[in-house]
């Protein structure tokens, strides 16, 4: 086996790992990359139908990752909608991915019936893609309890809809949010958290007329 067929191969093998991925930015990113590769490899041994079917699967990718990143930020593409605690919706999506959240929160324990929680769930159209659950602290501070993501769309951030882009807790008196205590791979230096005595926490604006 020559050089040129090892990258014949390695571009098929990382076409199809891309089609292994959960996460739909990496599935397209890699799957992209994939079809790169088989585009030279094909063209260097004269194969034109791949070559061509690889330039419009290459194309079509493209495509996707652009739409993909470009609504990332988008709040008419992610909204966050608040529930309530004991809400039967919030409680199914909470089943259905217990063993997900729990190897990311495994110190993630739920109270419905506390006082003083709040419930949101992210969702794009009619999708849900993130949970945010919290509850009040003394001195303005909101702790959150839950902050998870479903897995196609853990290579974004639908949390910043909850924290920045709205004002969901700024409306409720709160000036602090303090992130879930355990977290496994937090990414809330990149919603402008700051880290402080193993969490993360974000002050928040003081409203208007306060």
């Amino acid at each position: 086996m020559n050089w040129l067929e090892l990258v014949g191969w390695a571009g098929s093998a990382l076409l199809v790992w891309s089609l292994l991925q959960t996460r739909i930015l990496r599935l397209r990113a890699l799957n992209l990359v994939g079809c790169l590769i088989l585009i030279g490899y094909n063209a260097a041994v004269q194969v034109w139908p791949m070559v061509g079917l690889n330039v419009v699967l290459a194309v079509i990718n493209i495509w996707y990752l652009r739409k993909m990143l470009a609504t990332r930020h988008d709040e008419q593409t992610y909204q966050a909608v608040e529930v309530g605690v004991g809400d039967q919706f919030l409680a199914h999506t909470l089943r259905v991915h217990a063993a997900d959240i729990a190897r990311f929160n495994p110190a993630f324990r739920w109270e419905s019936h506390a006082a003083d929680r709040s419930a949101f769930l992210v969702v794009k159209a009619d999708e849900v893609v993130g949970v945010v659950l919290s509850h009040a602290e003394a001195d303005g501070i909101a702790q959150i309890d839950l902050d998870y993501v479903t897995p196609r769309f853990r290579d974004f951030t639908p949390g910043e809809f909850v924290y920045r882009r709205s004002s969901l807790f700024t409306d409720r008196g709160f000036r602090r949010v303090v992130s879930p205590p355990g977290m496994i791979a937090p990414y809330y230096h990149r919603l402008g958290f700051r880290p402080e005595g193993g969490s993360y926490v974000l002050d928040l604006p003081t409203p208007a007329g306060v």
